[in-house]
C-alpha cells in the first residue's frame, strides 16, 4: 500500500508548479556538510522551479538535541542530515518515513551499489529509513619512508606484521611509534568489529564485552600502551598532530578520510611522498573497520514527500557526490562515483590517498543497532582510556594485559546491561523474551 502511495504521488512533474506557487522544503544539515549542501541545491533547484530548499545548518554539538527536541515540539523539518548511530533512535521513536516504497521505484540508486557495511546501518530493527549520503571509515595513515629506514618494506596486513613493525620502530629509536588518541573510541571498536563475536548478546538485550571477541581486540589494545608503543595521550595533549606526524614522532596513526586534505595541506610538497594511508590490519589480514558516515531521511510529518525524495535522489548522483566530495573531502557513499574521472587526476578509486579508503570501505562492517548505542560507545571510550593507564610499561607483560582487559570488560558489561535495561523491559512488552 505504502508502495503504491509512494509511486502515485512521485507521478506528478515536480517543475511543473508556477512561481507564485513554488513549493519549501525544509533541509537541516550539520556543521561543513550544511555550508555546502546549500550551494549543491541550487542545481536541484534550477532542475525544479518549483520547489524550493531551505538549507538550516546546525553545529554537530547540538544537533542531536535538536532533532529529538523537534521530534516532540512536531516540528521537524521535511528532510535532514542524520548520523547513522543516530538511526536506530529517531526510528524507534516513529520519527522516520520508511524508505522501501521510494527505493522501489525504477529511478532509485541501486542497493549495490553501496558498501555492504554501509547499506547495513541504515536499516535498524529491518527497516530500512535512511539513504548513505557520505561515509567514513578508520585506517592507517602511514610514514612509509620511516618504516623503510626501519627495514619494514611494506606496511603491515596482520596483527603479527604490526607488532613486528612496531617492534622494529621502537628499535630504531622512535619513541612512541603509533599515535592512539585515548578519548577516541573508533580504534578500539574498529578492532573489536574485526572479531567473529557480537558486542552486544541476545538481540542487543545484552553487554558481550567479557566474550572472547571482544577480549581479543581490548588485549590487543592495551598491549600497545603496555609495550610503550603508544603514548597514552589524548588528542588535546597533543599541540599538533599533523606537526608532529611531519617530525616522524610516529609511524602509525588510525584516523579518518578528513585527514587527506589535512596532511596534504600542513605537510607540503617536501613530505608528499613520504606518506599515504594502508587499510587496518586485522587478526588474519586486512581486517574490518567501522561503517561511518551521514545518511539522508525524510521525516514522517512532512507534507512533501516525494519532493524530498526528489532532493534525495539528485544527492544521490554519482556526479553530485563527485562535487560534493571536491568541496568537503567527504567520501562519496556510492562505488560509481568512486569510478568517475575527474579533471585532471584520476578516478577517486585510483587515488594515491583515497584508495585505500576503497578498499576498507568494502569490510566496513555497522555497529550494533540499538538507539543505546552512542552511551554504549562513550562507555567503551572511558574503559579503554582507563586501561592504557593501567598498564604499566615496567610490567606490563600478557598475564598483566590479560587481567586489565577482564576486569574492563566485566566492568563494561555491568555499565551496559543497566543502559539496556530500558530495552530489555520494552522488548518484553512487545512479547520478546528479556
Amino acid at each position: 500500500m505504502l508502495q503504491a502511495a509512494a509511486a502515485g504521488l512521485a507521478a506528478p512533474l515536480l517543475g511543473g508548479c508556477a512561481p507564485r506557487e513554488r513549493k519549501q522544503l525544509r533541509f537541516w544539515a550539520m556543521g561543513r556538510e550544511g555550508e555546502v549542501a546549500a550551494e549543491l541545491v541550487e542545481g536541484f533547484e534550477r532542475e525544479n522551479p518549483g520547489l524550493r530548499v531551505k538549507v538550516e545548518t546546525l553545529p554537530w554539538t547540538s544537533a542531536h538535541e535538536k532533532l529529538l527536541t523537534a521530534f516532540a515540539g512536531d516540528a521537524t523539518p521535511d528532510l535532514a542530515q542524520m548520523g547513522n548511530t543516530w538511526l536506530p533512535e529517531m526510528q524507534a521513536l516513529g520519527a522516520l518515513e520508511p524508505l522501501a516504497p521510494w527505493l522501489a521505484q525504477p529511478d532509485a540508486p541501486p542497493a549495490e551499489d553501496y558498501f555492504p557495511g554501509i547499506w547495513a546501518t541504515n536499516a535498524p530493527e529491518g527497516a530500512r529509513v535512511g539513504l548513505p549520503w557520505y561515509v567514513d571509515t578508520r585506517l592507517l595513515f602511514v610514514r612509509h619512508d620511516l618504516l623503510q629506514r626501519a627495514g619494514i618494506a611494506q606496511p603491515p596486513r596482520d596483527w603479527a606484521q604490526w607488532r613486528e613493525a612496531l617492534a622494529r620502530l621502537r628499535r630504531a629509536g622512535m619513541a612512541t611509534p603509533l599515535l592512539l588518541p585515548t578519548n577516541e573510541f573508533e580504534p578500539l571498536l574498529a578492532l573489536a568489529l574485526q572479531q567473529d563475536g557480537e558486542l552486544l548478546r541476545d538481540g542487543g538485550r545484552y553487554g558481550h564485552f567479557t566474550g572472547p571477541g571482544f577480549q581479543r581486540a581490548l588485549g590487543f589494545y592495551l598491549e600497545r600502551f603496555a609495550r610503550a608503543e603508544a603514548p597514552g595521550l589524548s588528542n588535546n595533549q597533543i599541540a599538533n598532530v599533523w606537526q608532529e606526524f611531519g617530525r616522524g614522532s610516529f609511524a602509525f596513526y588510525i584516523s579518518g578520510p578528513w585527514n587527506i586534505g589535512e596532511f596534504k595541506r600542513r605537510l607540503g610538497a617536501e613530505l608528499a611522498q613520504a606518506w599515504s594511508t594502508a587499510e587496518l590490519p586485522g587478526p588474519q589480514g586486512p581486517g574490518a573497520s567501522i561503517a561511518g558516515g551521514a545518511s539522508l531521511v525524510m521525516f514522517r510529518r512532512s507534507r512533501l514527500k516525494p519532493e524530498c525524495w526528489a532532493l534525495m535522489r539528485y544527492l544521490s548522483r554519482p556526479e553530485v557526490q563527485q562535487r560534493f566530495y571536491a568541496l568537503t573531502g567527504d567520501l562519496p557513499s556510492r562505488r560509481s562515483s568512486w569510478t568517475l574521472a575527474r579533471a585532471g587526476e584520476p578516478p577517486l578509486r585510483q587515488d594515491r590517498h583515497a584508495a585505500a579508503f576503497y578498499r576498507q570501505l568494502e569490510r566496513a562492517r555497522a555497529a550494533p543497532a540499538v538507539p543505546e548505542w552512542e552511551r554504549i560507545v562513550q562507555e567503551m571510550q572511558l574503559a579503554a582510556a582507563r586501561g592504557a593507564h593501567a598498564v604499566d610499561p615496567a610490567r606490563g607483560g600478557e598475564a598483566a594485559v590479560a587481567a586489565t582487559a577482564r576486569q574492563l570488560g566485566a566492568e563494561l558489561d555491568r555499565r551496559v546491561d543497566a543502559i539496556l535495561e530500558k530495552r530489555r523491559w520494552m522488548l518484553a512488552q512487545r512479547g520478546g523474551a528479556a
